[in-house]
């Protein structure tokens, strides 16, 4: 892992996410990559050359005076930090400096949905979530541990996810190490199938992913919903992380349909790792 993308916001949950990007590029020798976006108000661009760039200055210096307060951090020392600072408040951009960029991972946090204002409301992440073809891994409080020792990986086990799948394998196999294979069975008729349906598939996704390996890391669970399963599996077995792959742009389609993603972003007390292919 080469290049960590980090968006900061300076709030408290930047901090958090700061603390685990930090020692996840110190454990893996990686470049961090701290980027904030300035929310320029619409009057700035009606406003003279002289005025605008005045202004435009002073934010400028504003953002990097909290850069030096923000990055006066002693787990900092020895990690490779580069500060990025973007003009607009267009989550997009996160994606766009992650490609350009090369990176392998982007690391935000979030507070879940709020009135507070900054970019890790539970909106904004799943925007980030929802856009970005670079793995995202979300950070809801202080985590101390990187070591994910325990990770579960949901996917629906759809030819469309294998992709998705080979990507979050792949990272997964740096970064975590027990490693369970989730599928989420439902009583939803759309979604229902018998057992005999589900190891067929499962043993045909594994088959197109070049993974017969997995066969014995899958964990077949029960619920009244794919958000439930997931998340009562993984405070069953100590999880330290979930990790989920998506497809597509609208809504993280398909097994993971509407915003079961995004819910269990905003509603996992647990760190998330999302993959889209």
């Amino acid at each position: 892992m080469k290049k960590i993308i980090l968006p900061v916001d300076f709030s408290k949950h930047s901090e958090y996410a700061l603390e685990t990007a930090a020692a996840l590029a110190k454990k893996h020798n990686s470049q961090l990559i701290v980027m904030n976006m300035l929310e320029l108000s619409e009057s700035i661009f009606s406003e003279s050359g002289a005025d605008r760039q005045n202004e435009m200055l002073f934010m400028l210096a504003s953002v990097n005076k909290e850069f030096e307060t923000f990055l006066d951090r002693d787990y900092l020392e020895g990690v490779d930090v580069t500060v990025i600072i973007k003009h607009h408040k267009v989550l997009k951009e996160v994606d766009e400096v992650a490609k350009a960029e090369n990176a392998d991972l982007i690391v935000m946090g979030s507070r879940g949905h709020s009135t507070h204002s900054g970019i890790f409301t539970g909106s904004n992440t799943e925007k980030v979530v929802r856009y970005s073809d670079t793995p995202v891994l979300v950070i809801k409080g202080q985590n101390t541990n990187i070591d994910f020792d325990n990770v579960v990986l949901a996917t629906d086990f759809t030819e469309e996810s294998v992709p998705a799948f080979k990507k979050a394998s792949k990272l997964l196999n740096v970064i975590g190490s027990n490693i369970s294979l989730l599928h989420v069975n439902t009583p939803n008729a759309a979604q229902f199938k018998s057992t005999q349906e589900t190891e067929n598939q499962v043993t045909d996704f594994l088959d197109k992913a070049d993974a017969t390996e997995w066969a014995d890391k899958i964990v077949y669970v029960s619920d009244y919903s794919v958000e439930d399963g997931i998340l009562n599996h993984s405070n069953k077995t100590g999880a330290n992380i979930i990790a989920m792959t998506t497809h597509g742009r609208k809504g993280l389609s398909h097994f993971f349909g509407g915003s079961i993603s995004e819910d269990i972003v905003n509603h996992s007390v647990l760190p998330v790792l999302t993959i889209k292919m």
